[in-house]
């Protein structure tokens, strides 16, 4: 509501007082125009921005279902032509410009992988041999992050499931495990260093437990010995440095290239080959 206040004037001459109407200061119809199109501009420029970013995002996992899609016929690298390598490697160049230059987030890193594709000559030969001889298998391959409380480092245990039919479980008879440890360098770049080697988890076939303690004879003390020896059977070995065998092994660069939710892509620094691993359920060792 517009008011107006009454104000005398007293001219010179002392006469009358004439009284003027004054009204006060109201935006006018171009000023609330402005003021209009400022406060339509900020909330258009609110809603452009989460429609960029869930167009981003959409993208992002659009790219990622293209690349599981590339890799899911190669037996995790195994089989694959140089024209599927080329796709394999642009899609995943692609996906590492989202999070290029951001530093990695070690909570987000925290917990198992499980290995979909690598190019690291150092597990295709564990594939090749599995393919080339009837007595070796290689089931899942997994990397396990602890790091969820720490500042510039934690753990990495490479885990290899393997087995030897007839004589252990399918696929997952026996536990080949590579601990490191791995240190911070740069906003993507983790150190490890390497620190044991050990054979685990042990799990014998139902035709080996039959041979060692068949089930329709009386089980002896010695046969149930030796099936309690077999399944919680532990070798280790301490990685030293060939060079000098009272220090550790001089490990390598890790890049961590992309890291989400549900993916995770890095490369051995050094031509060792790239990784995609996808977040697995974690287990215990």
């Amino acid at each position: 509501m517009n008011m107006a206040f009454a104000t005398s004037l007293y001219p010179a001459t002392g006469k009358r007082p004439i009284f003027k109407i004054i009204k006060p200061f109201t935006r006018n119809a171009a000023t609330r125009r402005n003021f209009t199109v400022r406060r339509n501009f900020s909330c258009s420029a609110t809603v452009a921005t989460d429609i960029t970013a869930r167009v981003s995002e959409f993208d992002i996992e659009n790219q990622k279902n293209d690349l599981l899609r590339l890799v899911q016929d190669t037996q995790r690298g195994l089989v694959t032509t140089p024209d599927q390598r080329s796709c394999i490697e642009e899609a995943i160049v692609s996906l590492e410009g989202y999070t290029r230059g951001e530093s990695v987030d070690l909570v987000l890193l925290d917990g198992t992988w499980r290995l979909q594709y690598t190019s690291a000559p150092d597990v295709l030969v564990l594939f090749e041999s599995a393919a080339r001889f009837p007595f070796f298998q290689v089931g899942q391959i997994f990397q396990k992050f602890e790091c969820r409380d720490q500042s510039d480092g934690g753990v990495i245990r490479n885990v290899v499931k393997w087995s030897i039919p007839t004589l252990l479980e399918e696929q997952e008879g026996a536990t080949l495990l590579v601990s490191a440890k791995f240190n911070v360098v740069s906003a993507r770049n983790i150190y490890l260093q390497f620190e044991e080697i050990s054979i685990q988890n042990i799990r014998i076939s139902e035709e080996l437990q039959a041979l060692v303690a068949p089930a329709l004879l009386p089980r002896s003390f010695l046969s149930l010995q030796i099936l309690q020896f077999i399944r919680t059977f532990k070798a280790q070995i301490p990685v030293r440095n060939p060079g000098d065998p009272g220090r550790r092994s001089v490990g390598g660069l890790y890049y961590l290239s992309y890291l989400d939710h549900n993916m995770l892509l890095g490369r051995a620094v050094g031509g060792g080959g790239v990784f995609v691993f996808t977040r697995a359920q974690p287990f215990d060792l």
